[in-house]
């Protein structure tokens, strides 16, 4: 291995870091707090808490416990569906390895917070199962009964 290929994996994010990040940011955005007023409440900048949310700064175990208290959430929460292995670790986007990871990925992302929150709104059953029906459609899928 070359001085090259260590600095690229030394600047790559840590999977566990990435995830745990993306479920503060997941979160925080589910309670609707900006990322200005957790890093007050933190006594760090805005700019820290993105370095978090992004898995490019490691939160300590510390600082992880002033975060679950923040949220309102247990520590476990951040480790949820966290990578296991290294192959998993080197997988990207949402595919589909057959565990739920991906879902957790996707639900991170704005489109799955916007996603998620609109259809919490819905509060018609038959309504909810239509919008999964017309979603299923669209992707090419076939839902099971």
């Amino acid at each position: 291995m070359d001085d090259t290929e260590k600095l690229l994996i030394k600047k790559t994010p840590n999977p566990v870091d990435r995830h745990v990040g993306s479920r503060v940011r997941m979160r925080r955005v589910l309670v609707g707090l900006s990322q200005e007023k957790l890093g007050d409440s933190l006594g760090l900048t805005f700019q820290q808490v993105q370095k978090y949310e992004k898995g490019t700064n490691r939160i300590g175990a510390s600082r992880l416990q002033q975060i679950s208290r923040i949220l309102g959430v247990p520590v476990e929460y951040f480790f949820e569906g966290a990578p296991q292995t290294i192959d998993r670790a080197a997988s990207s986007g949402f595919e589909d390895n057959g565990d739920t990871a991906y879902v957790a990925d996707f639900l991170a992302t704005n489109e799955g917070i916007q996603l998620n929150k609109a259809f919490i709104r819905i509060r018609d059953p038959k309504l909810r199962r239509r919008v999964v029906e017309l979603v299923a459609a669209i992707a090419g899928e076939e839902l099971a009964a």
